[in-house]
């Protein structure tokens, strides 16, 4: 992996530093203790007593989406039942650091890693209820509130299997040759170019590391709200592809409603671009469950 990479941090932030700066600006938090839970491409994640977990934005781009879910996120409290990142906590840059950053109330539960099949089956109908409602929001509402359209152009296909090809060609050494070859067979069968462009409210970045769940595997919660935009929605309904088995998919849809060939194909395509990416920070993080992790989720979303 290249030393220089997208997700690379440009502020690094300690837990003596977010201590110092919960506590400066948050008073009756100062005597909880402040411990790592770990970091995506985004934000740097801490737990704070037992009670809340701190976001702090460890990149330039991250600044304004963290203000976005400080926006919107107390908006959608009567859009669904399942618990989500509610922030509660509001603060600024400090001791050097730069940068905004969120409290909110802690979410019990865990990433949904290495799950059986009849233990996904089991969020079908949550995960459609969830995005059904998510995607009735309002997206006047959201434009009103400053939420982007989709950013990352993700209807043009052609241009993400390009990307796709460099991904894989750099991972070569960490497929084996069926995984390898199933990703590139799949790639040369896929020959829609582009989609036509929708526009919902999308959560943005749906996958097993923004998703929890309970003691028996079902979906319990949504975390990192930071790309939330108003576009096509199988960028969320990836999740159909990537954490659903081949056989619940139908009482998925069934649950969400109609959806065209157009957004299926997108979304099946997603669900595997999204793991590449994990499993691309995974590697350089040197974090082999997660790498296994993305790789079955890649094999999933390839499955009929």
């Amino acid at each position: 992996m290249s030393s220089s990479n997208q997700w690379d941090a440009k502020w690094e932030v300690s837990e003596d530093l977010a201590h110092k700066l919960i506590s400066s600006q948050f008073p009756q938090l100062a005597s909880k203790s402040v411990q790592k839970l770990g970091h995506g491409w985004d934000n740097t994640v801490f737990l704070v007593g037992a009670e809340y977990v701190f976001r702090f934005p460890r990149r330039e781009v991250s600044i304004n989406r963290l203000r976005m879910e400080g926006k919107i996120l107390p908006k959608l409290k009567d859009y669904f039942s399942i618990a989500y990142s509610l922030p509660i906590f509001f603060g600024e840059g400090d001791y050097d650091y730069p940068a905004p950053f969120l409290g909110y109330p802690y979410l019990s539960g865990e990433f949904p890693i290495g799950l059986t099949d009849k233990q996904r089956a089991l969020s079908a109908t949550t995960l459609a209820q969830f995005l059904k409602s998510l995607h009735a929001f309002p997206v006047k509402i959201a434009q009103e509130n400053g939420v982007q359209h989709d950013h990352r152009n993700l209807t043009d296909i052609a241009m993400r299997k390009e990307k796709m090809h460099t991904f894989i060609s750099g991972l070569a050494l960490h497929f084996n040759e069926e995984e390898h070859r199933a990703i590139s067979n799949y790639l040369a069968q896929l020959r829609t170019e582009r989609v036509k462009q929708k526009y919902v409210f999308l959560h943005g970045d749906l996958h097993f590391k923004n998703m929890l769940v309970d003691v028996n595997g079902r979906v319990s919660g949504i975390i990192d709200w930071g790309d939330i935009h108003i576009g096509h929605p199988s960028c969320d309904l990836n999740v159909a592809y990537s954490f659903l088995p081949p056989d619940a998919r139908s009482d998925f849809f069934k649950e969400y409603g109609d959806v065209d060939e157009e957004t299926k194909i997108l979304a099946r395509l997603i669900a595997i671009y999204i793991p590449i990416l994990i499993m691309m920070q995974a590697i350089d993080d040197k974090d082999e469950r997660l790498v296994d992790e993305a790789k079955t989720n890649i094999k999933r979303a390839l499955a009929d």
